[in-house]
């Protein structure tokens, strides 16, 4: 036996403690404080790290509240039956003023509208190249989500195999605030981007 082989130590049974009360456990994040000038995709949800929150056009806004809830999110990609991307919707969409209106507008009862109704159709969907996000800091992110007038921006990217477009990720404003230190619950566009700015403000001065 070598000299190697006997300075290798035995396998030995690591230390124990009991748990305490009021123990958790950890669930997957992607959470991390950030500055202005931190790398975008440190405030991406990555799809490629955190499985989608999908839901069927012709589930019920109802459905797709209790989706999201569950899912602890609030944009839901709409796909049929082969995974094809057909669409978005978001808690402002079911939530917000645009369902009532469209109730008033058409007639009938606020249950009997669907995800398909109420959805940002895909070819109105935006897409920021994956490549311009890995190029891109923060701010930047900000910019283009205050561009848009949305709190939410979606990634592309193409199959490099099959050359499919295919959406990789999501940039939320919420998220962004969170992770900037900003605790930010509103469906209110400008208001959102008022404290998004105001921390940077703070965090360059």
């Amino acid at each position: 036996m070598s000299k190697i082989e006997k300075e290798v130590a035995a396998p030995r049974a690591l230390p124990t403690s009991k748990a305490p009360a009021g123990t958790g456990f950890s669930e997957p994040s992607t959470f991390t404080l950030v500055r202005a000038d931190s790398p975008a995709m440190c405030v991406m949800t990555d799809f490629k790290q955190v499985s989608v929150a999908t839901i069927a056009p012709e589930a019920t806004l109802a459905q797709a509240n209790q989706t999201m809830i569950s899912r602890g999110v609030r944009l839901l990609l709409v796909i049929d039956r082969n995974d094809e991307v057909l669409g978005l919707i978001t808690s402002r969409d079911t939530s917000g003023e645009k369902p009532i209106q469209m109730v008033q507008e058409r007639g009938g009862k606020f249950t009997d509208l669907l995800v398909s109704d109420l959805m940002c159709p895909r070819e109105r969907i935006d897409l920021i190249d994956t490549h311009d996000v890995l190029a891109a800091k923060v701010g930047d992110i900000v910019a283009t989500l205050k561009a848009l007038k949305r709190q939410h921006a979606m990634v592309g990217e193409r199959d490099p195999i099959t050359g499919q477009a295919r959406i990789r990720g999501v940039f939320s404003a919420t998220q962004i605030g969170r992770q900037l230190g900003a605790a930010i619950q509103t469906f209110n566009v400008e208001s959102t981007f008022s404290e998004i700015e105001s921390y940077l403000a703070k965090d360059n001065g």
